[in-house]
């Protein structure tokens, strides 16, 4: 009884240092974070907003792209047809959570003139490279080849911005949310008319 007590007043509250501790020294908090917070995006309660930008202003086609496996791009590749533009980064559990709809929505999207963009944020590509790997993501994952231009800026990731067939960004939503949505399907279809 003695060590039965000791090991759950003793061991138990070490639980919750060697847990988390483990977890980050592993790397894998982002990713059991992520998961939670996929729990959170599938309740419904995260639909992007998609109301329109309050100044829409004019996207800057730019953007120096890499992809996957190296070839260097611009955004200006895509001009002419809607673009969600996804920012977002490997180290980032609201990302990671949004991820899985976005790959669900890039699914739908096939054989339409709709361009998907998930601009990894990572300084190291290979990071990106490994991740999509792993989780057998299919849909287009760029890096940053250059500055990012001005009014793409952001202070927060996951960001994400909604440029239209002539270029204005007709809307942008900070933080994670289901773009795998009937409204987002049609919002993009709507566009590309």
């Amino acid at each position: 009884m003695k060590v039965s007590g000791l090991l759950r007043r003793g061991f138990g509250p070490a639980l919750y240092v060697l847990v988390p501790l483990t977890l980050y020294l592993t790397g894998w908090h982002t990713e059991v974070l992520g998961c939670a917070q996929q729990a959170l995006l599938a309740t419904g309660l995260f639909q992007p907003q998609l109301a329109p930008a309050s100044t829409q202003p004019q996207a800057d086609y730019s953007l120096p792209l890499r992809t996957l496996d190296g070839r260097l791009t611009t955004l200006a590749e895509l001009r002419g047809q809607p673009i969600l533009l996804n920012l977002w980064a490997t180290w980032c559990p609201p990302c990671v959570a949004e991820m899985p709809g976005l790959q669900r929505l890039h699914d739908k999207l096939r054989g339409q003139k709709i361009a998907l963009v998930l601009l990894s944020m990572d300084e190291n590509p290979e990071k990106a490279r490994r991740f999509a790997v792993r989780r057998g993501f299919t849909m287009p994952i760029y890096t940053l080849a250059g500055d990012v231009p001005a009014v793409f800026n952001t202070e927060s990731i996951p960001t994400t911005y909604i440029i239209s067939p002539t270029g204005t960004i007709v809307a942008r939503h900070e933080g994670m949310a289901n773009y795998n949505s009937p409204e987002m399907l049609q919002f993009l279809q709507q566009l590309a008319r």
